[in-house]
């Protein structure tokens, strides 16, 4: 491709609104294996399909993770779930991810972890697949059901870490959502319900029972939704902390099991 040329393709998916546009280029250029297949997947980049999606790919915690399309794709934010997870969690500690969609976070915390087991679960045929494509080879175990649910039922009460990036958007808000998520991604993944805390309000209750005395329960939130969630995990009978990251723009709900 000729300077002219990639200037051509950054000027289209500008002004399609990508922001980054230079980048995309150069990952859409190292994608295609010729011309024709470039063409296919710029006109299907500006007609709003995920990236990552026409990539198969996408960057987490400096991992990359194969993302099917419809399933979650893996934000950046959702690394702050893994830095608290890894800080709060001790010695081959038993780790369950819910709603873990392609299982990002999941080959996150076994990279950094060494867990004496590790579990992930999502409601979603579709984001099970996907995560026991980017899980084989791992020592974790994949289960499709809803949240623990699936679950073996010996370490009820025996976890030491539960991380969830529940769906946490309200159901009136999902319409309001840039098209690439709420056109692209399955809305399991992305409705909360009335005020978006419905799927973390049960994560809560149940966390308590699942997790041993002294876990951890760490779930991604919305900044204005942390004061409700923080109340519904104190009704649970856990004890919750918040934390943000600025850079990330992101914020956890730490919730410890008392012991």
């Amino acid at each position: 491709m000729t300077l002219s040329d990639r200037t051509t393709l950054v000027g289209r998916l500008r002004a399609a609104g990508c922001v980054y546009a230079e980048d995309e280029a150069e990952l859409l250029l190292a994608a295609a294996d010729s011309p024709a297949t470039l063409a296919d997947l710029t006109a299907r980049r500006v007609a709003g399909e995920p990236l990552e999606y026409l990539l198969g790919w996408a960057e987490f915690c400096g991992l990359r993770i194969a993302v099917d399309a419809g399933v979650f794709v893996p934000r950046g934010r959702t690394a702050l779930l893994v830095d608290a997870a890894v800080e709060l969690t001790g010695p081959a500690p038993a780790v369950v991810d819910l709603c873990c969609g392609s299982g990002a976070t999941t080959v996150a915390l076994a990279r950094r972890l060494a867990p004496r087991w590790l579990a992930a679960a999502d409601i979603d045929p579709a984001a099970v697949a996907c995560a026991r494509r980017n899980l084989a080879g791992l020592p974790a175990e994949v289960y499709e059901g809803d949240l623990f649910a699936p679950l073996p039922a010996h370490w009820r009460g025996r976890l030491d870490l539960v991380v969830a990036n529940a769906p946490y958007v309200p159901t009136d808000a999902v319409a309001l959502m840039p098209p690439e998520a709420r056109l692209h991604e399955a809305t399991v993944a992305l409705d909360g319900g009335p005020d978006g805390l419905t799927v973390l309000r049960r994560v809560g209750v149940d966390a308590a029972h699942w997790l041993a005395p002294g876990g951890h329960l760490v779930v991604e939130a919305g900044t204005t939704q942390t004061d409700a969630l923080c109340d519904a995990f104190r009704a649970a009978g856990l004890v919750p902390s918040v934390r943000h990251d600025e850079d990330r723009d992101a914020t956890a709900v730490i919730a410890h099991r008392p012991g």
